[in-house]
């Protein structure tokens, strides 16, 4: 079994490469949900879904998130009663959201009702929010506010300097049913090329979280978010600089320091190996723009050749 640590559309692509590699049914992706948010009464989690939509084959291709063949109905009546439109929810997307609210409404943990989209999409990999809890990324802004991220990322677009970035609710979370056990039990933790500040952070902020990926028997490899010394997508060149780190292959490994065991990076830092390896971590190149799920397969199978080296070794 293999375990992913995930959060939105760099981890999508890569678990549908990684399903190319080995059964879909044998890996576990234990999702970030800080970027979750209530909006017009209904619980939105947008790293669940975009990895649920990639894997279904449903996912908008141009944005790489929401529903592919999507209408604005819904979005475009609340307006008319005065709903700022900062957040929009396409009317697919929507249906999603409303079976989710009212399933907690009837008392279902978050994981569970996760376990009833992915089985309605067909989707075979398993989906565990890493905490049923409540929590939310905050931001706090140069000029002094705190902001949730959605607000910081959405609605300001992702313009203002941040000075602090952290999990709200962190400290009183617990791990959904089954995440620790994924970790501990895995054959291997592969640390997606997510955005390393806002989505595999504040899964470790969870209490737990950071203990069973370090102490696991299992390789943990990550791949670099950072090609070249720029962001794939998002906004992590903004938010790594807040957490002490360097925008660069190098800086998010570490960043991540000894919960590593190896390393991926894109051809064009192969010039960091060196560096990457004088900290004890294993570190290889190779292809890592995900731009069809042939290279996304090829980069799943080269985390899991560099985990079998690094289980050989030990």
């Amino acid at each position: 079994m293999y375990a992913v640590l995930a959060g939105g559309v760099g981890a999508a692509r890569f678990i549908r490469g990684l399903t190319r590699v080995v059964p879909a049914g044998e890996v576990v992706a234990i999702v970030n949900v800080g970027d979750d948010l209530a909006h017009v009464g209904l619980r939105i989690c947008p790293d669940l879904d975009s990895i649920t939509y990639w894997l279904a084959g449903l996912v908008h291709p141009e944005q790489q998130w929401g529903r592919s063949d999507e209408s604005h109905t819904v979005a475009h009546e609340l307006r008319r009663f005065g709903h700022e439109p900062w957040f929009t929810l396409g009317d697919r997307d929507l249906a999603t959201h409303l079976h989710r609210t009212m399933r907690l409404h009837e008392g279902l943990p978050l994981s569970r009702v996760t376990e009833e989209i992915t089985a309605a999409f067909g989707v075979e990999v398993r989906l565990i929010p890493v905490t049923d809890d409540p929590v939310e990324t905050r931001i706090t802004t140069a000029d002094g506010r705190d902001l949730h991220f959605q607000e910081y990322w959405v609605g300001e677009r992702g313009r203002p300097e941040v000075t602090a970035v952290r999990l709200a609710g962190a400290e009183t979370a617990r791990p959904a049913p089954g995440v620790v056990e994924t970790l501990i039990d895995a054959d291997a933790v592969i640390i997606a090329p997510s955005n390393p500040v806002v989505s595999i952070d504040t899964i470790l902020a969870v209490p737990g979280l950071r203990e069973a990926v370090g102490t696991t028997p299992a390789p943990v490899v990550g791949v670099s978010p950072i090609v070249g010394g720029e962001v794939v997508r998002g906004m992590a060149h903004k938010l790594l600089p807040a957490v002490g780190a360097e925008v660069s292959a190098a800086g998010v490994a570490r960043h991540y320091g000894e919960l590593l065991d190896g390393w991926v990076v894109d051809r064009q830092d192969a010039s960091t190996i060196d560096e990457i390896t004088a900290h004890g971590i294993a570190c290889v190149a190779t292809d890592t723009m995900m731009d069809d799920v042939e290279v996304a397969a090829a980069l799943a199978q080269r985390c899991l050749a560099l985990a079998d080296e690094r289980r050989a070794d030990t």
